[in-house]
This record gives C-alpha cells, structure tokens and sequence, in this order.
C-alpha cells in the first residue's frame, strides 16, 4: 500500500560545462553532481553545507544513498516523472523539465497522478539483496545499447524503464 511522505523537497538542475550537475534545492540548498568513472550507475555528490556521499542505482529504480560521514544509509525509490521518495519520508521532485504556466499545469498533473502511486522504498537492504539488484540490472542492461557517459550519467542511469527526469532525487 502506498504511504505518504512527510516532506516534499523540489529542486532544478543545471548541466555544467565540466560535464556536472549543479542541483538547487528549493530550501535553499545547494548540490554538485557528477558520475563515477569507474560505474555509470553511481553519482558522487557534495552540498554547500558540507555533506557528501553517492547515489547509486542498484536497480528496479532502487536508490542507495550512501553519506562520506557515516550516517546511516537510506535507499530511494523513483517514481518517475523526477520524483523520489526516499524512506526517511522525503520525496524529492526536480522541477527542471517544468517551466511557465504550462509546467505548472503539467506538475499539477503529474504529481496528482505519480503522488497516488508512490510505494515506499525499502528501509534497509542486506548486502546479498543489493548485490542482487546490481546483478539484474547489470543483465537487463547488457541488452541495450550500452549507452555512454551522457550527462553526468544523466539518462544512462536506468533499470530499463526509461524515464529522462529520473536521477537520483
């Protein structure tokens, strides 16, 4: 059953010539993105109020969100149209493909239609279950095209469920 989240927090992103991410938060926080070269399925991130970590998309639009200070790990789920709800409650919503009156109408939409399908993501995973995920998106991944190192791993982070605004709340 779905459950409902308890804070919303939207945000825009803006592809830097470096290749990238400079993620707004509309609270007021700030964020810097890119891709790991080592596995386009992860994205290292730092924020202007000194924390840092990774996202990584283990599969089945499972993310697991990793902090460099050790607070525990907490995992997202993406719903799809740029929107994340993560299990400490916080759904994410990136804003960037909205614009004008017309992204207004739109996110009104979608939302209405996304909000009322949101499932929890786990709240914790063992190391066999994430390894498990990798494993089966690795497999249905060597199915595509192989993709490339797009924009910041931008739209090449997927399960096989392409969605252009999913990457990584």
């Amino acid at each position: 059953m779905p459950q409902p989240h308890r804070r919303e927090i939207t945000y825009s992103d803006e592809l830097l010539a470096d290749r990238t991410v400079h993620r707004r938060y509309f609270d007021g926080r700030q964020e810097w993105r890119s891709a790991d070269s080592a596995s386009r399925r992860t994205v290292r991130w730092r924020d202007d109020r000194g924390a840092s970590g990774s996202d990584e998309l283990l599969g089945r639009r499972i993310v697991k969100r990793v902090y460099a200070d050790g607070r525990p790990v907490i995992y997202g789920r993406e719903a799809g149209y740029g929107r994340t709800l993560w299990s400490d409650g916080v759904l994410t919503v990136n804003r960037t493909s909205f614009g004008g009156r017309l992204g207004t109408v739109l996110a009104a939409v979608t939302a209405g239609a996304v909000l009322g399908t949101l499932a929890m993501p786990p709240a914790s995973l063992s190391p066999e279950e994430e390894e498990e995920m990798r494993r089966q998106a690795e497999a249905s991944a060597s199915g595509g095209d192989g993709g490339g190192a797009g924009d910041a791993g931008y739209g090449d982070w997927d399960d096989g469920s392409a969605d252009s605004d999913d990457d990584f709340g």
